[in-house]
């Protein structure tokens, strides 16, 4: 257990928070270069220098090209058509076809606004009066405005400062469920529950003992991962730690007391690891961790009002990303007390200090 309790948590933030990403890299994109001319290749050239985009090959059809993203070789084909370059030394509308693959839209919507942003950057240092239009599936695009943005809480829109508060929200969490899920029923698996059964300690006194060295445990964890998660990841705390520490013990009694209350309606630890998984990736998925919850439909917004995970997630990023306080996370903050001390009543009350 102890390699559970300390390393996994170290070891699985090191590695989700590379893996788990939506940022685009080094995608293999087919050309169609119709034009052939300085003006063509020049782009073709600040494509691949942005580091998001990498030429797979060149073809001289489209259909050729097309074939290839079939096979998923490539996520997007690039078709510059002729007199391209004439057109656009004359001012004239100049048109670049995008055929991307949406088989995941998301990354879809990436790759057209990423290459929407290289070819519209490269026609306005090339020709302040050129207006490019990018030809997609969802109609033309008319980019003739500059725009300039200035990202707050996330300046330089790294992933790692959006995705770090929310992994070490589910590693947390996983540590108090599992452990505590696992608990009550260990002691039945081994025989020790009678005698313990038969001490004068209450119920109350019993399920407190039971959680306790665990909360302790969980608290240790959280301030590993959140030391690793400044010095290693370089993650911004703009807020309070105290702050976060003291929402942290509510949410870490809430995610224990439904351990606890698992532990209590199973007989083996099989079955509590199974129904705490299970719980664990409805939480994890509705969380707001990979997908936001504005973006669900609107029943699944609902259930997310019953979904701890979802508050924590919220809370730590607005507080460490957005440097907010009492005032703001208030709210989220009864609603999490509320049902710690709802699911640790009925934990106490479901245990029983009887033997059939």
């Amino acid at each position: 257990m102890l390699p559970i309790i300390f390393v996994m948590p170290v070891i699985q933030l090191l590695v989700l928070s590379f893996a788990a990403t939506y940022e685009l890299k080094e995608v293999n994109f087919a050309l169609v270069d119709m034009d052939r001319s300085i003006v063509s290749q020049q782009l073709i050239t600040q494509m691949q220098a942005t580091g998001y985009f990498e030429l797979w090959d060149e073809y001289t059809s489209t259909e050729r090209a097309v074939q290839e993203m079939d096979k998923g070789v490539v996520s997007l084909v690039m078709v510059i058509p002729k007199d391209f370059s004439n057109d656009f030394a004359t001012g004239t509308k100049s048109e670049i076809q995008l055929i991307i693959d949406a088989v995941d839209g998301s990354t879809a919507g990436l790759i057209q606004s990423y290459a929407s942003s290289i070819i519209t950057e490269f026609g306005r240092k090339r020709n302040g009066n050129a207006i490019v239009r990018i030809a997609s599936v969802g109609g033309n695009l008319s980019k003739s405005i500059n725009l300039i943005s200035v990202n707050w809480y996330n300046p330089q829109l790294d992933y790692l400062t959006y995705m770090v508060p929310g992994i070490l929200v589910v590693l947390v969490s996983m540590i108090g469920l599992f452990l505590s899920g696992m608990n009550i029923v260990r002691e039945r698996e081994i025989g020790t529950i009678e005698q313990l059964n038969v001490t004068p300690l209450t119920k109350s006194q019993f399920m407190i003992g039971k959680l306790v060295p665990f909360w302790i445990i969980g608290m240790f964890d959280l301030l590993v991962g959140l030391a690793l998660a400044r010095f290693g990841f370089e993650i911004p705390f703009l807020g309070n730690l105290f702050t976060i520490l003291i929402i942290a013990g509510i949410y870490l009694i809430l995610i224990q007391a439904l351990g606890l209350f698992i532990s209590t309606i199973t007989d083996t630890q099989q079955q509590a690891m199974f129904i705490a998984w299970f719980i664990m990736v409805v939480f994890i998925l509705m969380g707001g961790l990979f997908t936001p919850i504005e973006s669900m439909p609107g029943w699944a917004q609902d259930l997310t009002l019953g979904n701890p995970v979802a508050y924590f997630i919220k809370i730590m990023r607005m507080v460490l990303l957005k440097g907010a306080g009492w005032k703001e996370v208030l709210g989220m903050v009864l609603i999490m007390g509320s049902m710690a001390i709802g699911l640790l009543g009925i934990s106490i009350n479901r245990y029983k200090k009887t033997v059939n």
